[in-house]
């Protein structure tokens, strides 16, 4: 009796010991310090990637570009270029040709917020931007500034019903031409991003292509409405290919010469909660890089040295995503970039439970009443053993004054009253340890579902009822957890008791000790738990009172 409740009281440590390691892993440890004091500028050259791939160098130029050739008024002074599509608002400037500001429309920036979530932006508070360029021997990006591009309009809009819409960037020197154009798709996230070079000299042009995500060192905007207490996901950088498809890279590690990869498939990005940034090449091989400065990040990569005959013309292709962790439009961008919805080491049991949920979400139309009915299933699904487990307790609930008895008896002899206990375990056919079954079986589906709601863009200001209006966040009135915790006081009376006082004692802590600690958890967990607890109950309390039933029919068959 007494190893039964020992047995669970180690269980109910062990989860909230792995919960807590799960949620302050080494990923989060060393996030950089959070500084949203304004910088010092950092100067154009340090944002040129090295030709060689050497993490932090500023590659040599054959010669200074010559501001003067440029066939149009430098853009630098024009402005930034406008692009409204049906999924983002987007700021280019024409120096470089960088996308300094990506809001997503269909996302708002906090709960009650009617502004669009920001990813990209370059500011006092924040840097995050998406840079290409041309850099080598005939780039016309250099450590002594960017190119400066002309362009036609400065702002374009997708109309209705518009499939595509192109946004292109010239500059011009010395013959060659280089056209520079973003082309984003109806209803897409993934944005092409291609430069057309023109040689019309006499001369062979030669260089490369190079894309990379600039961030500083500020704090993940899409924890801001989640709570000072809530759970840090990962943030930093991120990379893959078809061999090797997600590997992390935290900011700390960017500059010690990790990432040396080539793939002409891969992708290279940044993670934050529900939302990614990441390049890929499109009809060239990258090399990888990583590098830091001051306190920016730096993760991308550059082409091989391409040369272009005069008279000739090539075309270099990526492709930049910037949006929702959504894992159906992931995988379609690169292979393992859907892998950054990191479901952790239970990732096979979180996606079943992501894609059943979905599925009743679609006839649903509610996260919060899918969660429900998933519990149900769930609990349907593990009936059996469940019951297995009742009807032992049940069972042990039954013969308690029997083993109580026992105590008395042999209360200085426990050899003989262990005999004794076994005796009656074995005439009663009940395993003491079948009680351990629920929690065993629920635990991985507990983390697992942990990590789903944590993880999906899907779930993110969900609404269920009344005052829970974001599913992934804590509830704000404690109302959820504190239902939890007297579901889970309710479900002890209908165990079997502690024969030991302490050990009743600690039993009775047990449920004040989950309920302050489900307080800060996302409410769609919360309600997955308390649905499961009231189940549980009704389940229990129906196989006690068979249970009692069976033994009072026991009684009158020896009396008679």
């Amino acid at each position: 009796m007494q190893k039964i409740f020992r047995v669970m009281i180690i269980i109910a440590m062990l989860i909230t010991a792995y919960l807590l390691i799960l949620a302050w892993r080494d990923d989060y440890a060393d996030a950089p310090a959070v500084d949203t004091a304004p910088e010092a500028a950092t100067s154009v050259g340090a944002d040129i990637p090295s030709t060689t791939g050497a993490a932090g160098d500023i590659p040599v130029q054959t010669s200074p570009v010559d501001t003067g050739a440029v066939t149009t008024t430098p853009a630098k002074n024009s402005g930034l270029i406008t692009v409204t599509t049906d999924r983002y608002d987007i700021k280019i400037n024409p120096e470089g040709g960088d996308i300094v500001y990506a809001a997503l429309k269909q996302y708002d920036a906090t709960l009650d917020s009617d502004e669009p979530f920001v990813l990209l932006e370059n500011n006092s508070n924040r840097v995050y931007v998406a840079q290409s360029g041309l850099i080598g021997q005939d780039g016309i990006d250099t450590a002594e500034g960017r190119a400066n591009y002309s362009h036609t309009a400065s702002n374009y809009a997708m109309k209705e019903g518009q499939k595509t819409l192109s946004v292109p960037l010239t500059y011009k020197k010395d013959g060659v031409t280089i056209t520079k154009t973003f082309t984003f798709t109806q209803d897409k996230y993934p944005i092409d991003i291609s430069y057309q070079i023109q040689n019309a000299s006499a001369n062979a042009w030669q260089g490369q292509m190079f894309a990379q995500l600039k961030r500083d060192d500020s704090k993940d905007p899409g924890m801001s409405d989640k709570g000072a207490l809530s759970m840090a996901t990962y943030l930093g950088g991120a990379w893959g290919t078809p061999d090797d498809p997600y590997n992390k890279l935290k900011f700390g590690k960017f500059s010690d010469g990790e990432l040396t990869t080539t793939s002409d498939k891969g992708w290279v990005g940044i993670v934050q909660h529900y939302f990614v940034s990441a390049w890929t090449p499109e009809n060239f091989t990258g090399k990888f890089f990583s590098r830091e400065t001051g306190s920016d990040y730096f993760i991308g990569f550059n082409s091989q040295p391409v040369n272009v005959a005069p008279d000739k013309q090539v075309t270099l292709n990526a492709t930049l995503y910037a949006g929702p962790k959504v894992q159906s439009e992931l995988k379609d961008v690169a292979v393992g970039l859907n892998k950054t919805v990191d479901y952790g080491l239970l990732w096979p049991i979180s996606k079943i439970l992501f894609a059943i949920l979905d599925g009743i979400h679609k006839i649903i139309g509610n996260w919060g009443w899918s969660i429900i009915v998933l519990t149900i299933l769930v609990k349907f699904a593990l009936m059996w053993f469940s019951n297995k487990s009742y009807y032992s307790m049940a069972k042990m609930r039954a013969i308690a004054p029997r083993l109580a008895a026992l105590k008395e008896e042999h209360g200085d002899d426990r050899m003989k009253m262990s005999q004794e206990m076994m005796g009656i375990y074995k005439e009663e056919k009940v395993n003491p340890m079948a009680g351990c079954l629920p929690i065993l079986m629920q635990m991985p589906i507990f983390l697992a579902l942990y990590w789903v709601l944590v993880e999906s863009v899907e779930l993110r200001h969900a609404p269920w009822i009344l005052w829970i209006q974001d599913l992934s966040a804590m509830d704000p009135w404690f109302i959820l957890p504190l239902l939890m915790g007297a579901s889970m006081f309710v479900q002890q009376q209908l165990n079997p008791q502690p024969a030991d006082p302490m050990q009743a004692k600690v039993m009775k802590f047990l449920p004040i000790i989950f309920t302050a600690f489900m307080l800060f958890f996302p409410a769609g967990l919360v309600l997955y738990w308390t649905v499961n607890n009231l189940f549980s109950m009704t389940h229990q309390y129906i196989v006690n009172k068979k249970v009692e039933e069976e033994q009072k029919q026991r009684t009158v068959k020896v009396l008679d």
